[in-house]
């Protein structure tokens, strides 16, 4: 499949000329990035939080204590959602009015399902550890077994997604041409910054490959 179908739950309706659904587009910007906003309700109360993840083929992987509210909650709904949103630029218009935001979003919609089989919940948090930093996994320790059943492992599903992107210049009124304003798009990037070691880290030990090659790739290679 090429494309996600359109139905009333992941179709675009406001500002739907900047609608995707082609899949790989989709999959490029959940690989793009490691954070998605995930609700879920809550003694009839909506909470969003913010949660780590990782893409395998189609479904998105995530993991929490055994005891995580929000994935306790997830088990038990029908169905799931999360968004993944890039900030790319600010676009400043002539007109306040016309001001605007360059950004790339998606949202899927999805089962949860548990993953109980160790060796399946080990290749899941490797997946969302390479996922933030790539290299990481084989430069430090991995979970040991009672880290492992101590946290709750699950994948929610891709069966429905859709992506809403802008990535234009201002559009200012015709009228506001002559306007001594200056109009166009501020780029927003992600750069590393220091490597600052920890206060009770080992004096004298090299700087891991992983921090220092580490990029925020707006494009990356990642699995189909």
């Amino acid at each position: 499949m090429s494309e996600f179908s359109k139905n009333p739950l992941n179709k675009v309706i406001r500002g739907s000329k900047r609608a995707q659904y082609d899949k790989q587009l989709i999959y490029n910007i959940l690989d793009s990035h490691f954070i998605c906003q995930i609700p879920y309700v809550f003694e009839g109360t909506s909470i969003v939080i913010p949660t780590a993840y990782g893409r395998k083929g189609d479904s998105i992987l995530i993991h929490g204590s055994l005891k995580n509210r929000m994935m306790l909650s997830l088990l038990d709904q029908e169905k799931v959602s999360l968004n993944v949103t890039h900030l790319d630029g600010l676009v400043l218009a002539r007109s306040v009015f016309h001001h605007s935001v360059n950004y790339r979003s998606v949202n899927v919609f999805g089962k949860a399902r548990l993953i109980e089989d160790d060796t399946e919940k080990m290749e899941a948090l490797e997946i969302i550890t390479e996922n933030i930093i790539p290299g990481r996994w084989n430069e430090a320790r991995i979970p040991n077994q009672k880290e492992l059943d101590g946290t709750l492992v699950m994948a929610i599903d891709i069966e429905d997604a859709s992506a809403k992107v802008r990535e234009v210049e201002a559009a200012d009124e015709a009228a506001d041409y002559d306007l001594d304003v200056w109009a166009g798009v501020l780029e927003l990037e992600v750069h590393p910054g220091r490597l600052v070691p920890n206060s009770d880290c080992k004096p004298g030990l090299p700087e891991p490959e992983s921090a220092k090659n580490f990029r925020f790739s707006n494009n990356p290679v990642k699995q189909p």
